[in-house]
């Protein structure tokens, strides 16, 4: 009787790998299985255009390799470096689609006179040519950067520092952030900012961002409304504590 009871046992263990192995098989091969791709459909694609993209991916010729898998489509999307991520998904007909995720980029960063993406999570990214970008700000003269290159993560105390200005910026005033044409960081001196349409820089000096930009919305708003002062200012000095200065050729004005 043992004997049988063992025989059947056996017989249902064998029955249930068997079972087991037929589902993972089977669901494998659903997950693996090629498709045959008549047309790939991008969005999300903002830095690039969708044929960029194809480009880089090797999918701009879908004739030439239409037996893909959704895994390997998605692998070679997200080997570009500008793409945080891609889903991909069979939509049927030949279609697949897919959604672009890219990285958020916070500056133009130089180094060794070669300029560069940076990312909001301080990722160092190629300037790829075609590259669609809008009001990027330029960091400058950062100091010296350790193993820079592309895909590199470089955030020294003058980067986050920078940061800290452009983010200030956008919460004080996003046409001044949209001004902001370069952060020069002097090496780890006191920072310098240039601005598009303002003709004084504006020393900007280090610490206290968000107070020293609303300062300078103050001043900002009244130069919309015409201010010969500051117009005829070498300078405009944001380092002293509740109070603007303003830098001339003859003398010195001060603004409270």
């Amino acid at each position: 009787m043992i004997e049988k009871n063992n025989k059947i046992l056996g017989t249902l263990l064998f029955v249930v790998l068997i079972s087991c192995l037929i589902y993972l098989i089977f669901f494998t091969r659903k997950k693996t299985n090629k498709v045959e791709v008549n047309m790939i459909e991008l969005s999300g694609n903002n830095l690039l255009s969708e044929n960029d993209y194809l480009t880089s991916a090797d999918l701009s010729d879908i004739a030439a390799d239409k037996n893909l898998s959704l895994p390997e489509i998605k692998d070679r999307f997200d080997k570009h470096p500008y793409l945080e991520n891609a889903d991909v998904e069979y939509a049927g007909s030949g279609v697949v689609k897919v959604v672009l995720t890219e990285k958020k980029l916070m500056a133009i960063i130089i180094n060794n006179g070669e300029p560069y993406f940076i990312t909001n999570s301080f990722e160092i990214l190629p300037m790829l040519s075609n590259t669609k970008f809008g009001d990027l700000p330029v960091i400058s003269n950062a100091g010296t950067l350790n193993n820079f290159a592309p895909l590199s993560i470089q955030k020294s105390e003058d980067i986050v520092e920078a940061f800290k200005i452009i983010d200030a910026a956008k919460l004080t005033n996003t046409e001044i952030s949209k001004k902001i044409s370069e952060i020069n960081l002097r090496n780890g001196g006191d920072i310098v900012l240039t601005l598009s349409g303002i003709r004084p820089p504006v020393i900007f000096g280090r610490g206290e961002e968000a107070k020293k930009m609303i300062y300078f919305e103050i001043m900002f708003e009244g130069m919309n409304n015409g201010n010969d002062l500051v117009d005829n200012s070498e300078y405009i000095d944001l380092r002293f504590a509740n109070e603007i200065f303003l830098g001339k050729s003859q003398g010195t004005g001060l603004i409270e």
